[in-house]
């Protein structure tokens, strides 16, 4: 029996022997490098959030209050050019002012009422932004509660930053080609985060021709940035 089987042996070694000695997979070189794009611009879209407070001993008269100074709000918005497309009401709210007591231990008496109806506003003029503040507090809002900036095609922008991170890539992988002997070959792989940056103050503005009465506004800077890793094989 160990004769018949020792020619079976001969054979798997000689088909397997050759498979032992098969050249291993090179792997691929390649480099990977980070590069930075950012963009600034001065905002030009204003979003506020304002709106009116009344405040009376029956529900009605607290309604009708609020209802005249909103109506003045909406005619100054309108006045100013804004479409109805930029204003939005945002809260609409009919509440009981409650009396406890000096002590804070006797059942709840309604003394009054207080109803509140705040409006989403987007400007799409910021150079205006302090006179409409001015008109809105001065002849129907009595509440402010938000302010923010925004970069209009803000898009457009970060596909400049982009470009101007993939060329950063690319400079950078240059230099270290040059250094190292090596050339680059395709591009393998490509990934980005788009961040902004919180705004920084750039101009401190006065946004209303008589001086005495405007509302200062800083619109500040934002910054549109980009990071792209690139991945390259190399030669």
């Amino acid at each position: 029996m160990p004769r018949l089987l020792a020619p079976l042996f001969l054979l798997i070694s000689l088909i397997t022997t050759p498979l032992a000695f098969a050249e291993e997979p090179k792997l691929q070189r390649t480099l990977s490098i980070a590069g930075h794009g950012e963009i600034s611009a001065v905002p030009d879209i204003a979003d506020i959030s304002l709106g009116v407070a009344s405040s009376s001993k029956k529900a009605g008269d607290a309604l009708k209050a609020n209802t005249t100074a909103m109506r003045a709000l909406f005619a100054i918005l309108k006045s100013m050019g804004i479409e109805d497309k930029d204003i939005a009401t945002s809260n609409f709210s009919v509440n009981p002012r409650l009396d406890y007591g000096k002590e804070g231990n006797q059942p709840p008496k309604v003394v009054g009422y207080d109803v509140s109806n705040t409006v989403n506003v987007r400007l799409r003029k910021v150079d205006v932004l302090g006179e409409l503040l001015d008109k809105a507090v001065g002849d129907g809002a009595n509440q402010i509660n938000s302010l923010s900036f925004s970069v209009s095609e803000a898009n457009l922008k970060i596909d400049q930053a982009r470009t101007e991170a993939f060329a950063d890539a690319k400079r950078k992988a240059d230099l270290y080609a040059k250094a190292g002997g090596f050339k680059l070959a395709e591009v393998i792989t490509m990934s980005e985060g788009v961040g902004y940056a919180p705004p920084r103050p750039y101009l401190t503005r006065t946004l209303k021709a008589d001086a005495a009465e405007a509302v200062p506004i800083a619109q500040g800077e934002q910054t549109l940035s980009v990071d792209v890793n690139v991945v390259w094989a190399i030669k």
